[in-house]
């Protein structure tokens, strides 16, 4: 009798980065323990959910118990690996349509997805517990810009972001009053409410921290050397940045930026794999944001991170999954 959980494995998703999300989930696919797990490709599109079976055939999702049926056989899933950066799997929206049908899923619960895919209310969350961010200000789409305001509070040089889009789109470096307007646009393009951050200068660091085998842990920490001005879509999907890990940091700063980011996942009641970016300004460790599901391709930070840690994709994905199915 086959007793091995079968797995659906979300990739694709809504947004610009559906592309980077589906090699992250080929990834898993590719890497998941045959012995234990059974492994479905299931792609979420905007316009349609389906199987991809093993010769490249689509069999449609069925949303109302997310089950599939292939050659006459109804497959229901134990579990959901979430692949999906941006949105519906790190905003929130697949957390809770999975709770709603009690399936469980690898990223953390619905509401943590939404809060932390929300930089603007993140920073809010987590500024009474004394964790430095770069100063903030906040633009609704429509709002009436005011250059003068801006610079006052954030200063020159700026980034301007869109609130809630992953992986570094809709971002503009700010030099010039100028030039905030041309920039809010490029923001709004992506969301309908920006963010604009003063600028830190110092060492850019990630630091994985996930569940594994029970236990919160921090993986070792990467340093970002961006080519560019700043660690950009290009930067990052494109080998436009060098990634260093372990960083060229102290073993002190090591250490203190490993249990900021500890404490960031355990206060916000954090699950699964998480990546936390922080610049050190002035010798301390800045919060930037926060991904809940990060790339896990070959050229991703985290694997890089867990691999340095001894931990293997298979050790890490394995994990994954128990703790989901323990949760």
């Amino acid at each position: 009798m086959n007793m091995k959980k079968k797995i659906a494995i979300a990739m694709g998703g809504f947004s610009s980065e559906y592309r980077i999300s589906i090699n992250s989930g080929n990834i898993v696919y590719k890497n998941l323990d045959r012995d234990l797990y059974e492994p479905y490709r299931v792609h979420i599109m905007q316009n349609e959910w389906f199987v991809v079976a093993a010769d490249d055939t689509p069999y449609p999702i069925n949303k109302s118990n997310f089950s599939v049926n292939i050659d006459d056989q109804n497959i229901t899933f134990d579990c959901v690996f979430n692949t999906i950066h941006g949105t519906p799997g790190e905003n929130g929206l697949l957390q809770a349509y999975l709770e709603l049908l009690n399936i469980p899923q690898t990223s953390c619960d619905h509401y943590q997805a939404a809060l932390t895919f929300n930089k603007r209310d993140l920073i809010s969350v987590l500024k009474p517990y004394g964790i430095k961010t770069a100063e903030n200000y906040f633009l609704n789409k429509g709002d009436l810009l005011n250059p003068d305001e801006i610079v006052e509070k954030v200063g020159l040089p700026c980034f301007v972001k869109a609130n809630r889009a992953g992986s570094s789109f809709g971002i503009t470096k700010v030099k010039a009053k100028e030039e905030l307007e041309e920039a809010a646009k490029t923001a709004f393009a992506e969301d309908d409410e920006a963010i604009i951050e003063s600028f830190l200068d110092g060492t850019e660091v990630s630091v994985g921290v996930i569940t594994y085998k029970g236990e919160v842990t921090a993986l070792p920490v990467t340093e970002i050397v961006p080519e560019g001005e700043f660690f950009d879509y290009e930067a990052k999907y494109l080998g436009k940045s060098q990634e260093i890990t372990p960083a060229r940091i102290s073993e002190a700063d090591t250490k203190k930026v490993q249990e900021l980011a500890k404490m960031i996942y355990t206060k916000l009641k954090m699950k699964g794999f998480t990546r936390s970016e922080f610049i050190f300004h002035n010798g301390e460790p800045h919060f930037l944001e926060m991904n809940t599901t990060p790339g896990i391709s070959q050229a991703s930070i985290l694997p890089q991170q867990a691999e340095k840690a001894g931990i293997s994709l298979t050790e890490l994905f394995s994990s994954a999954i128990e703790a989901a199915l323990k949760a």
